[in-house]
């Protein structure tokens, strides 16, 4: 398999970095050891970042050299060329290299293009039942508006209204922090060394905890199922009250919830209040993320946890079994081990269900998820449903030629009844083919032969893919050729447009 060295450009990073240290251009190139001209070229994108410049810059602003990677850039390329497949847009759609250039240029503003189109979808779904138009609606000095009729039949603009989900704004600030957040991270693992907290004890440590140094006692409460509900923290009473029959991952993981919900609410206070989160949903939507971050931590220390998972290979199976946890909470710490200096491997995890829906998706590489398409059907995700419990090893290769070994498998309970309804959804666990070694689902594989990797799109819409025999619609940027003197699996085909 040929590997492709790809140049690192990564001038607005440098100038984000050297704005928080608020240092001149001419003051970094000094500390470099440049040529002001040579950093102002890097800068604008008109020279790559050479390897020993970017040793000096990791060291300098105590990041790692993922910081500089491509992945934000990707993830905005894509989300553009599906944005601009919007029939609103009509022959708007701009070549790969604009969309790079663009991209690389204003990152800011690429940011806001998105921001703006989810606004737009957001008011279309929430005013479908009203009918109104797309051509009615409109911006206002203030973001998207939309009209309704007066008494007189005349139409008038409604105050603006939310640009993005809660739950979306959320995601893009987890994303932004890289999945990481050292302060609750750290405190939560020093909690584990100081009261020495035993592997297989968890449960009955947390239990204690509580009660001790909170005056919480833990007790089951069997008419909590009836009503969907796993646990519920009675304040008043003191009581932490657990449904009948949660398995025992779940229990003690809800248990390390309330630890840091009492003991350390002022420090996930404070990271929510950096958020920049503007709505009370996303805010306390951010509350819950925290609260869950916490706990993921105290049960899986980050020193520990890393440690074994480079000694077992990354065995999620093993994992699971010596920290007492779920496979989806396993799967998730891995995802969130970027400890400047103590990094581990740079995965990306997502969890999805049946249908496709995306319910969290953090990536520490370069892989990206469509945000306005369906998901890719040669992914093994839509596998890992057809075999539940069993593993689904792939290796895949993005349109950006990047390959990636990922594992699936999907978790949940199993029906109580007839006419129980389980959850099912399925995890996705992945990182670059480069750390294959490393980890124990590369055992048989043969990763020079390219037949066995399966080539996936980031969804139909921003696929650049013209050969896929599973496509579902065209993507943006192409001509469609419907001619009729031949057909195949999908009845037309995607001609590049001139200059592509």
């Amino acid at each position: 398999m040929t590997k492709r060295v790809s140049k690192v450009f990564a001038g607005s990073r440098i100038r984000e970095l050297r704005g928080r240290i608020r240092k001149t251009q001419q003051d970094l190139a000094k500390d470099l050891g440049l040529s002001p001209s040579y950093l102002n070229q890097i800068e604008n994108d008109q020279r790559p970042i050479p390897s020993p410049l970017m040793l000096k810059l990791c060291n300098l602003f105590d990041v790692s050299p993922a910081y500089f990677g491509d992945s934000d850039e990707i993830r905005q390329i894509q989300a553009l060329r599906e944005i601009l497949g919007d029939p609103l847009f009509k022959s708007a759609s701009l070549r790969p290299a604009e969309l790079q250039a663009a991209v690389r240029s204003a990152p800011a503003l690429a940011d806001r293009f998105v921001t703006l189109y989810r606004a737009y979808r957001t008011i279309v779904r929430e005013r479908s039942d009203t009918e109104i138009p797309h051509q009615a609606l409109s911006l206002s000095g203030n973001g998207l508006s939309a009209p309704h009729i007066d008494t007189s039949g005349s139409p008038v603009m409604a105050e603006p209204m939310t640009t993005v989900s809660p739950y979306e704004a959320v995601g893009d600030w987890v994303q932004r922090e890289r999945n990481y957040f050292d302060e609750i991270d750290r405190a939560a693992e020093e909690l584990y060394e100081t009261l020495d907290f035993s592997e297989g004890l968890l449960a009955a440590n947390l239990e204690r905890y509580l009660r001790d140094h909170h005056g919480v006692k833990t007790l089951t409460d069997s008419t909590l199922d009836s009503r969907s509900v796993i646990w519920r923290f009675d304040k008043r009473g003191r009581r932490l009250l657990m449904a009948d029959g949660v398995p025992s991952e779940s229990s003690v993981f809800c248990m390390a919830q309330v630890v840091g919900r009492l003991g350390y609410g002022r420090l996930l206070d404070r990271a929510v209040k950096r958020s920049g989160l503007t709505s009370s949903d996303a805010r306390d939507l951010a509350h819950v993320g925290m609260s869950n971050y916490f706990a993921g931590a105290l049960l899986l220390p980050y020193t520990r946890f890393r440690q074994s998972a480079r000694t077992k290979s990354h065995d999620l199976d093993q994992l699971q079994r010596q920290f007492g946890v779920s496979f989806e909470q396993v799967c998730h710490r891995l995802s969130t081990l970027q400890r400047p200096g103590q990094e581990g491997l740079p995965f990306y995890f997502i969890k999805t269900d049946i249908a496709g829906n995306i319910l969290k998706s953090y990536s520490a590489t370069r892989f990206s998820l469509p945000r306005f398409g369906g998901l890719c059907s040669l992914w093994n995700v839509f596998r890992a449903f057809a075999t539940p419990g069993e593993l689904q090893v792939q290796v895949s290769q993005t349109t950006d030629d990047a390959v990636f070994l990922n594992v699936a498998r999907t978790v949940g309970h199993a029906g109580v009844s007839y006419f129980d309804r389980p959850r099912r959804v399925a995890i996705v666990l992945g990182c670059s083919v480069a750390h294959a070694a490393e980890l124990v689902y590369a055992a048989g594989l043969d990763l020079t032969d390219e037949r066995t990797i399966i080539p996936i799109g980031p969804g139909c819409r921003a696929c650049i893919r013209t050969d896929c025999r599973h496509r579902a619609i065209p993507a943006a940027g192409f001509q469609i050729d419907a001619g009729g003197e031949e057909r195949g699996v999908v009845p037309y085909h995607m001609l590049a447009q001139s200059g592509e």
